[in-house]
């Protein structure tokens, strides 16, 4: 009896997660630019595993909207232009002070997990890991919208930051290059004390003067 064809998730998981894990990195640090494609054999020859988990892991990185489908001519690294990227991190603010309206003042503000992406983002900072560092910094965006308590707030908000990824990502990296990297830890320090006024007005004030696009080039096509 002839063997089944491979299932995606007949996979290795931890083939599928090690080559996603590896694009990404490749993607957020620059080494790829937008629109430049991600080529399956070479991927296979530098991680020296088969094409199934490399699809794989490109279509999960093409649903995280990193990468782009292109029929017949395979993946690429997704592409927006400057008018959208501009456009998205005004969607990006207009959420967060929503989310700083619903949250702020409240007699229970928890914002452990505010602070925990703050370390997190300041550790990987100090060591210059820059994926985790540009983890940690989405999720402490993601933190302080959580704080208004609404999922459906909290999902459009993702949404968002998927698209922005590159951006964001290319706003730390523009940061370290201008010599500015412990601005980046600063602003975000400086929000943080800002919410744990509990003060609305303060909070707001903080948010309009974080400056996410200052080292933003915009130069994605």
């Amino acid at each position: 009896m002839t063997a089944a064809a491979s299932h995606p998730t007949d996979l290795p998981a931890s083939l599928v997660e090690m080559t996603a894990e590896h694009v990404r990195a490749t993607v957020l640090s620059g080494a790829l630019a937008p629109g430049e494609r991600v080529g399956e054999e070479a991927l296979c020859a530098r991680l020296g595993i088969s094409r199934a988990p490399v699809r794989e892991a490109l279509r999960r990185l093409a649903e995280q909207g990193l990468v782009e489908h292109l029929p017949r001519r395979g993946y690429r690294v997704v592409v927006w232009s400057a008018h959208d990227i501009v456009e998205l991190f005004e969607v990006r603010r207009a959420l967060e002070q929503s989310a700083l309206t619903a949250a702020l003042p409240s007699a229970d503000l928890r914002l452990e997990r505010v602070r925990a992406a703050l370390g997190d983002l300041t550790t990987a900072d100090l060591r210059k890991d820059w994926v985790a560092r540009d983890d940690a910094h989405r999720r402490f965006h993601v933190e302080i919208v959580a704080l208004a308590g609404n999922r459906q707030l909290n999902l459009v908000y993702e949404q968002i930051l998927v698209k922005l990824q590159l951006a964001m990502a290319r706003n730390l990296r523009e940061e370290t290059e201008v010599g500015a990297r412990r601005e980046g830890v600063r602003r975000h320090q400086e929000l943080l004390a800002a919410l744990e006024s509990n003060d609305p007005l303060r909070a707001e004030a903080a948010l309009r003067a974080h400056g996410e696009q200052t080292y933003l080039k915009l130069g994605i096509r």
